[in-house]
Formats: structure tokens, sequence, C-alpha cells
């Protein structure tokens, strides 16, 4: 409250996830936003996307979403905006400095409640999108906060859906919510299989993040979900630049050139992705993780209900299964993402140290975040992570046995310095 009011700013919309301690927390955000003076419009417990939706369609100055998206149930978190942009880095370090200081405004605000603001965004992306013809989907919501919505929209698209744990449920009894790993995506994967149905969505917790799983149950990576969209993008929009992250495989950035677009390797993190898009005027941007940010058609902001609509879209209208979709692609070997634990005041430093090493023994090094490390027939990466105190990797070649090799050299150079 007080960081927006000393820039002029007053509205506040809010949001929150299904965990237990989500409505403490939003009650405790609205007590203080309204002491500094700050309009807050409370739209109760809704998706990620939703809360975005809302900021751009009652036009506020910022919005705060209470979340730990697909962190373990006893978790939780706040993610902040000013405008559609994400509160991140230097500005969280200013806020934390505001709240060590103490020194808050002091007015009287107001709180508004809006119970609507879902339908309208149900309403908003079932007019934006046109699936041809009724797609066969099973949607496993993660018992997250997209499990109310996706169903709903798909179905007034004529689509034949199927829910699996669209009920949004705290305690993620069923499984956890993130569709980016294999094993959260199992009981998916079989029901696509044995329902014979063209495929399988899954949600993250707070719905800001796409899986899908094929027609035989295999799990595309977040990777092969952008390569599908950023097809479907370039023969609309021939010669646009795509924005991807630094975990992405060599196939997605060949794909992108290929086909006339350019290709841009960025940092990860929904942060720093929505910030790069902001700069270039890039409208289609990705992550590994499963976040897609489409300014095409739509807002700018990852929203795994609106893509996941797109994805239908693509099936609605290619004759063929997706299993098939990037079959003429070369067949790469990856590792997922692998994770070495590293304390914070550390991991930065041995990134640090393993990029010097690779770069001065004259190897093909790209450090917009952390080292990736190109060779002929693959890649390496290593970068600390964003959020916890662990060193990430993956790695990824022509054959199996190389990409091996690959890691086994890298990690040799980080074993040096942990």
């Amino acid at each position: 409250g007080t960081m927006l009011t000393g820039k002029g700013l007053k509205s506040i919309v809010i949001g929150g996830d299904a965990r237990h301690s989500t409505r403490g927390f939003m009650d405790a955000f609205i007590k203080g936003a309204r002491e500094t003076g700050c309009t807050i419009t409370d739209i109760g417990l809704v998706a990620t996307p939703i809360l975005y939706f809302a900021i751009w369609k009652l036009k506020q100055d910022g919005g705060a979403m209470i979340t730990a998206s697909h962190n373990p149930s006893q978790y939780n978190g706040c993610k902040l905006n000013l405008g559609l942009g994400s509160v991140y880095a230097e500005a969280l370090q200013d806020l934390l400095k505001l709240i060590q200081k103490g020194d808050f405004a002091q007015a009287e605000g107001q709180v508004i409640k809006n119970d609507d603001i879902a339908e309208e965004y149900i309403r908003y992306i079932s007019e934006n999108i046109h699936i041809e013809r009724p797609v066969k989907v099973i949607v496993d919501g993660g018992n997250g906060m997209g499990g109310p919505y996706l169903p709903e929209i798909l179905r007034r698209k004529g689509c034949e859906v199927v829910e699996m744990y669209c009920e949004p449920d705290g305690d993620f009894p069923n499984h956890h919510p993130d569709p980016t790993v294999e094993k959260n995506m199992a009981d998916l994967s079989r029901a696509v299989v044995d329902a014979e149905y063209e495929l399988g969505i899954g949600l993250d917790g707070d719905a800001d993040r796409i899986g899908v799983v094929d027609e035989n149950g295999k799990m595309l990576f977040g990777d092969q979900i952008l390569n599908i969209l950023a097809r479907d993008y370039l023969s609309k929009n021939p010669g646009k630049s795509i924005i991807a992250d630094v975990k992405c495989s060599k196939n997605l950035y060949d794909d992108i050139k290929a086909r006339g677009g350019k290709a841009i390797m960025y940092k990860t993190g929904h942060a720093n992705i929505k910030m790069r898009m902001k700069e270039l005027g890039v409208e289609f941007a990705g992550e590994m993780s499963g976040h897609v940010f489409l300014g095409d058609r739509y807002l700018g902001f990852d929203d795994a209900i609106y893509v996941s609509c797109r994805f239908i879209e693509i099936v609605a209208n290619t004759p063929m299964p997706v299993s098939q979709y990037l079959a003429d692609q070369p067949k790469m070997y990856n590792t997922p993402e692998l994770h070495t634990k590293c304390a914070d005041s550390r991991k930065f430093d041995v990134v640090a140290k393993v990029c010097r090493e690779f770069v001065e023994g004259g190897f093909d090094v790209n450090d917009i975040d952390g080292a990736r490390i190109t060779f002929d027939d693959g890649w390496g990466l290593i970068r600390a992570s964003n959020t916890t105190p662990v060193l990430v990797t993956r790695y990824e070649a022509t054959t199996e046995a190389r990409m091996h090799e690959i890691q086994a050299l890298i990690e040799s150079v980080i074993n040096k310095y942990l």
C-alpha cells in the first residue's frame, strides 16, 4: 500500500488460491493496504490468471495473489504486481527495506467485493477462442484453482471434457500440483489411454503453468508444448520473435529459425520473461516450466487456462494425433531438470566459477542465466535456482551416450567448486 501510494497510485485487486492459510493472509493484506489509503477489490479465491485479468479489466494500479503455486500445501506466498508487471528483483528488495523501516503511509481506504470477475474472464476467453470440432480432452486440475474454469470454457466451446481432480483442495490429496513432473501426470496419462481421448491437460496449483499428455499418455515437455504453439503462431505471424528460457531444447530454437522466426534465449523466471517481452515488444514467449505468455490475441501474461484453449484450437485443426506433431524433428536425448543442493550464499559463486572455467577453456558459453555450454552435438546448462538453495542442471545431445558424456564433463567441473 505504501509503495503504491508513494507513486500516486491507490487501487489494488487481491485474490488467492485454495490453501488453508490463504484467506487469513488475504484478510491481513487487505487490512494493511486499507490502512495506507488504498482501495482494495477482493475477488476471493481464483486462479492467478484471473487476478491478472482483473488488474486489466478493472484498470487497477496493482495486484496481489496469495499463492504458493505448486509448492507443498503448508507453504504460502504472495505474487505482487504493478499493473501487469511483476514486482521482483530490486523492487522486491525496496519493498523489504520499506517493511524493515516500518514507515508506512496512513490514511483510510476502502474494500470492494467483486464476485463477477471470474464469469467475465470465462466469457472473455470463450469469445476469443475458436475450436472447430468437439475435441475429446481430459483435464487434471491438480486440485488447484484452474479446475473450476478450464472445463467450463471447453464445454462452452463444444468439447467433450472429462474432469479429474478439478475441485480445489488445499491439501492436494491426489498428487502434487506440478504438471511438469511425470509422476504427477500418471493418473491423467492412464485416463487418456483408457478412454481413448485425444489428449490430457494438466494445470499447476494456481493455473499459470500447463502440462500436456498425448493420446498415448506420453507427456510433452514444456519446450515441446511451446514448439507446437510456436509453429501455429509463426504460420500466422511470419518473421516474428519468440522468447524462450535457457532450459529449452535446441530443437525449439532451431525450429523457430527454420520457420522464419527469430528465437531469443533469455533468463528463466516468469518476471524476467515478462520484462523482456515488454522491452523488445515481443508477443509470444515461454519457459520449460510450462509458463507460456501470449500477447497474440490475448493480454500477454502467463495463463495456462487460455494457453490450453489455444493448444486445443490447434488439435481441432490438425489432421494427425498429438504424438505426431513434432515427429519431423531430430531425435534428441535429454535429462529432466536436475537439482544439486547448494546454499543460497554460495550458489551464484559456484555458477560463476564454472562459467569462467568453460569460457577460459574456449567453449561456446551463453551466460545470460548461469552457463549454457553448447557443443556440436548437444549442450549442458548450470544455473542457480531463483527460489530454492539448489543448482539447476540439464543436458541434451543427439545420442544418449553423448548426453551422459556432456553431463559427466560439466558435473566434474561443478564438483570442484561445491
